[in-house]
């Protein structure tokens, strides 16, 4: 559609339906028909105005399963409401050429998109890999030129450049391959830019959640091809809202704190002859707790405990939502904060114990919610994001108190939105 006509219809409220189906919030109608606007006329800035299409990918909320995707358990995750667009025209010239908010223009020439080491943590180098991703699976690739804005929170646990990856798969499906390229294999490639072109080894767990929307069930036992089960459920129906604290903790210097917890839980899998702690069972730790405890320490086999019971309280979690059970699911909830928090160990750094904001954040959320919510640290942890999931009628002052705390705008209140990577318009 034409930009001009796609910004009179914005202003005129046409496209409020499609909204409010996207982001699930009719309290922030206004500020996403004034993104698009602010969007499309950048675009027109940049590429002049003609025919555009729009799409979107969210970024995620981790939900259960904290520290279990590297030893091949299983999460629950979501996405969310807040996302990355594009505003995209095709062009038969085999180029993209894109700009994301104020950055410069990246320029992608498609008959070279051989790894560079030089480009390496660039955002170029994402494109690449999801270009190269297509390619390697036989699907079309051609130019486009784009502009592309964000509102997931960098820093904050939602994984940004999942959803960028998801965003870029999802334009080349839509303009190329007719739509037809799975919200799997999307997410399984943004996983290649990000480990082989972007130089960064996640997992795949922040892709699948982006790609396929609303809550989703991953088990990756077999991480090469992880099982996926998309899990349809309203939580404000039942009464509960997402809200997400970012504490303002710094995350430097804490790469070593990160990467003890799959080193230490590896250590008590190798014990065991296994890399990692997938088919360990509890009867394994406590028939031989005694020796493990003088080999690795007492962290290791806390730690180690938590990921046996956390894997199957995933399994438990989604079997409360398919039961529509919010009260079953919502202890699981507050049951992985615990154990994250007492045997996981992933709150605060034992090297900065001045600092402890996550401590915090969850004390006085407790406090303030009482009886109406309850909370977890947020992904990898030690400094950063808490999640909570609170009642609906107390989310404004849940808000409000946690803002007074770590600052303005610091809670967000969060939907889980029921799409992933999509086509909007």
């Amino acid at each position: 559609m034409q930009t001009d006509i796609l910004i009179q219809s914005f202003l005129d409220g046409v496209y409020d339906e499609r909204l409010l189906d996207v982001y699930a919030d009719e309290t922030k109608i206004y500020y996403q028909r004034e993104r698009y606007i602010n969007a499309i006329k950048k675009f027109e800035q940049c590429y002049k105005p003609g025919d555009v299409e729009l799409f979107s990918a969210p970024g995620r909320s981790e939900i259960g399963g904290n520290h279990t995707d590297h030893q091949n358990g299983e999460v629950l995750a979501a996405s969310v409401n807040l996302d990355t667009i594009g505003i995209v025209k095709k062009t038969d010239d085999n180029v993209i050429r894109l700009v994301s908010d104020n950055y410069d223009e990246i320029i992608i020439r498609l008959d070279d998109v051989s790894v560079k080491e030089k480009e390496k943590e660039t955002t170029k180098a994402l494109i690449k890999g999801v270009v190269s991703g297509f390619l390697e699976r036989k699907y079309a690739v051609g130019g486009f030129q784009a502009y592309i804005t964000s509102d997931v929170l960098i820093g904050a646990g939602l994984s940004s450049s999942a959803a960028f990856e998801t965003l870029i798969g999802t334009i080349l499906s839509g303009l190329y391959n007719c739509g037809t390229v799975s919200a799997t294999e999307i997410a399984i490639i943004g996983q290649y830019a990000e480990n082989v072109y972007f130089g960064k080894p996640c997992g795949l767990m922040d892709q699948m959640a982006s790609s396929i929307g609303n809550l989703v069930h991953i088990d990756f036992a077999n991480p090469e091809y992880p099982y996926v089960e998309k899990i349809d459920f309203d939580m404000e129906k039942y009464g509960y809202r997402l809200c997400i604290t970012d504490t303002k903790g710094s995350h430097a210097d804490l790469t070593d704190e990160y990467a003890a917890i799959p080193k230490e839980m590896k250590l008590v899998a190798k014990y065991f002859g296994k890399e990692v702690l997938r088919d360990i069972s509890i009867n394994d730790v406590l028939d031989n707790i005694t020796d493990l405890r003088k080999k690795f320490g007492d962290r290791c086999v806390l730690r180690a405990l938590h990921f046996i019971y956390e894997n199957k309280r995933v399994q438990k979690e989604v079997s409360a939502l398919k039961a529509e059970n919010i009260g079953a699911f919502l202890d699981d909830v507050k049951a992985s904060g615990n154990s994250s928090f007492k045997y996981l160990q992933n709150v605060y750094s034992n090297q900065d114990i001045k600092n402890q904001n996550v401590s915090l954040a969850l004390f006085v959320s407790e406090m303030f919610l009482g009886q109406n919510g309850v909370c977890r640290v947020h992904g990898g942890g030690f400094a950063g994001t808490i999640q909570a999931f609170v009642k609906n009628g107390y989310v404004e002052n849940y808000k409000y108190e946690m803002d007074k705390i770590f600052g303005k705008d610091s809670c967000k209140d969060l939907r889980i939105r029921k799409y992933g990577g999509i086509k909007v318009l």
